[in-house]
C-alpha cells in the first residue's frame, strides 16, 4: 500500500493505526474467542469467513471497496478454541483483578504482595499474590497470613486468559460488554 501525501507533504498514515486496532472475534455460537487487529478481522470478512456485528463509524478505502472498521465480528463456521487453562500473569491485570484495592483493608492499592511470603515457599502466581498498599505491605513483611492480624477480603484467583487480555487493553469499546461473560472481574481502572 502506498500512503497518501497531503498537499503540505506529510505523510498520513491513519490507516496504518486504524488496521493495527482490535477487533474482538467471537466463534459462531458466539462466544469470545480471542482479540484480532483489524486487519485480520477485515480480511476474514472479505474473505466471507465471518460477518461484521459492529463496526465504528471509520471507513477504510481502497480503489474499489470502501469497508466499515469491525469492532466485533463472528465466524461462519465453528472453531475449536484453542485452550489456555492460566492466563499470563501481569502487573495490570493483577490491579485490575482486584479493582484496584488493597486486599487487607479495602484503600487504593500501589503495590502487590505475596500471601505466603517468598521467603517461605510463596510463588508467583494468580492465587498467591494481590493488591495491596504500602503500608498493609510493609506491616505484613514475611509473615503467614494466620501469624499476622490480615485477612484477605476476597481469595485470589486466576482469571480467565480473555479477561487479562480485555484488561491490558486501555479502551475496550462499549459494543465488546454485550459479548463478553459478565464475571471477569477485570475491568480497566486508573
Amino acid at each position: 500500500m502506498v500512503s497518501a501525501v497531503a498537499g503540505n507533504g506529510v505523510v498520513d498514515m491513519s490507516w496504518r493505526s486504524l488496521l493495527s486496532e482490535r477487533t474482538l472475534l467471537l466463534n459462531v455460537t458466539f462466544q469470545p474467542l480471542s482479540i484480532i487487529s483489524v486487519r485480520r478481522a477485515v480480511l476474514l470478512v472479505l474473505a466471507e469467513k465471518a460477518e461484521m456485528l459492529n463496526c465504528s463509524d471509520e471507513v477504510l478505502r481502497s480503489e474499489s471497496l470502501e469497508i466499515q472498521v469491525p469492532l466485533v465480528v463472528r465466524l461462519n463456521s465453528y472453531v475449536r478454541a484453542p485452550f489456555r487453562n492460566r492466563a499470563p500473569l501481569h502487573r495490570k491485570a493483577l490491579f485490575a483483578r482486584d479493582f484496584y484495592l488493597c486486599q487487607y483493608c479495602g484503600e487504593r492499592a500501589d503495590c502487590i504482595d505475596h500471601v505466603l511470603p517468598v521467603s517461605k515457599g510463596g510463588r508467583n502466581t494468580w492465587e498467591n499474590m494481590v493488591a495491596c498498599c504500602r503500608p498493609c505491605n510493609a506491616a505484613k513483611a514475611d509473615l503467614l497470613l494466620e501469624n499476622s492480624r490480615f485477612k484477605l477480603r476476597r481469595v485470589p484467583y486466576a482469571p480467565e486468559p480473555l479477561a487479562v487480555a480485555v484488561a491490558m487493553k486501555a479502551d475496550v469499546p462499549l459494543e465488546w460488554e454485550y459479548y463478553l461473560p459478565a464475571p471477569l472481574g477485570l475491568t480497566v481502572g486508573s
